[in-house]
């Protein structure tokens, strides 16, 4: 049965092959990609779906600012293994660690994605909220999500990578409160009307 764990750095080696069976080379000239260009992902935010030794699918969350003031974790990229799209795994993927960012004191999740997909676990267009992106990005695609309410009040402007900041967006869990969380995260059947 497919598990979320911690991402380990021996899975690195796996991702990124994932992640070009998923959406290619082209990636890499995304505007997604170069605001995340000089910023680490959270790793207490970066996680995969295995079964066994296999790597199912892989997400990570990074550190953002909104405007000059407003802290917010960038999602992505989330990816599944392509013939086992459909079945699940990215909806549980995505609904476990969400809970994870809010439960670590996270405000505001923003991703550049389907809106159609994503609107199932409360995204919104952020683009009519005045969020900008520093390159091409179709508006309907750039989303947010407030994980605290309220959290959007006020807050607009460019989207900016945050390097070497990991306690901006929110606080950092220490170590054994982490591995405490990430415990409880158990082994998941996928959603029925998956």
């Amino acid at each position: 049965m497919p598990q979320i764990i911690h991402e380990q750095p021996e899975h690195a080696a796996l991702i990124e092959p994932l992640l070009d069976r998923c959406f290619g080379q082209d990636r890499f000239k995304k505007t997604a990609y170069k605001v995340r260009e000089n910023t680490t992902p959270l790793s207490e935010l970066s996680f995969v779906t295995v079964e066994g030794d296999n790597l199912l699918a892989t997400i990570r969350y990074w550190p953002i600012m909104i405007g000059h003031d407003a802290p917010a974790l960038l999602l992505g990229p989330i990816a599944v293994e392509p013939e086992l799209q459909g079945k699940g795994i990215g909806v549980g993927l995505m609904r476990e660690t969400i809970k994870v960012a809010k439960e670590l004191g996270h405000h505001l999740i923003v991703l550049v994605g389907d809106p159609e997909y994503y609107g199932q676990f409360g995204f919104q267009n952020a683009s009519v909220l005045g969020f900008k992106m520093p390159g091409p990005v179709e508006e309907n695609r750039l989303l947010v999500k407030e994980c605290t309410p309220g959290a959007l009040k006020n807050v607009s402007g460019m989207i900016s990578g945050v390097p070497d900041a990991p306690l901006l967006p929110g606080r950092t869990a220490p170590e054994a409160e982490t591995d405490e969380m990430v415990a409880g995260l158990a082994a998941f059947a996928p959603p029925a009307e998956a």
